[in-house]
């Protein structure tokens, strides 16, 4: 099953290393990862995708926990939550037939074009991950010349928060 778990962590050098290390070492593999500094300029928000039972996922948060540098952790999938993905892509618009046909896709998923060339297109897009895919298959394939995605990162709907 896929977990998004959401913890509070030190910003301060070879922090995410070891996070990593934890991950690796165990044979857990990370789907993706994102990483900030949050309000508090001592501590950076770190967001892990990862799959597992709920016992593999028990055993990551417990090792999780167990590093100095961890502040505070959550499994965010435990309960109402919303999750966000940031994707940049190129694609080639090198005839007034695909401008259009781009055009129109991108207003369709609410995206943004951002940069705008004589033969290609930047497009911003953010939401869940499947909303990302499905403008990806909704576009003309050959068009496509590089995708860029940040990974998910989220935040516990209501009263839940992770923070001090």
């Amino acid at each position: 099953m896929r977990h998004i778990i959401s913890l509070l962590m030190e910003n301060e050098a070879g922090a995410l290393s070891r996070v990593a290390g934890l991950f690796s070492a165990r044979g857990y593999n990370i789907e993706s990862l994102t990483v900030a500094p949050t309000e508090d300029e001592s501590l950076s928000r770190m967001t892990i995708v990862t799959h597992g039972s709920e016992r593999i996922i028990e055993q990551i948060t417990k090792q999780l926990n167990k590093l100095i540098d961890v502040v505070k952790l959550a499994d965010i999938t435990e309960g109402e939550h919303l999750e966000r993905e940031l994707m940049l892509i190129k694609v080639r618009v090198d005839s007034h037939t695909l401008r259009d046909e781009t055009k129109r896709v991108t207003d369709i998923f609410h995206g943004r074009i951002l940069d705008v060339t004589d033969d290609t297109y930047i497009i911003e897009l953010t939401g869940t991950g499947s909303k990302l895919d499905a403008f990806i298959k909704a576009l003309n394939e050959n068009c496509i010349i590089e995708t860029a995605r940040s990974g998910a990162t989220g935040l516990a709907q209501g009263e839940r928060a992770l923070s001090l």
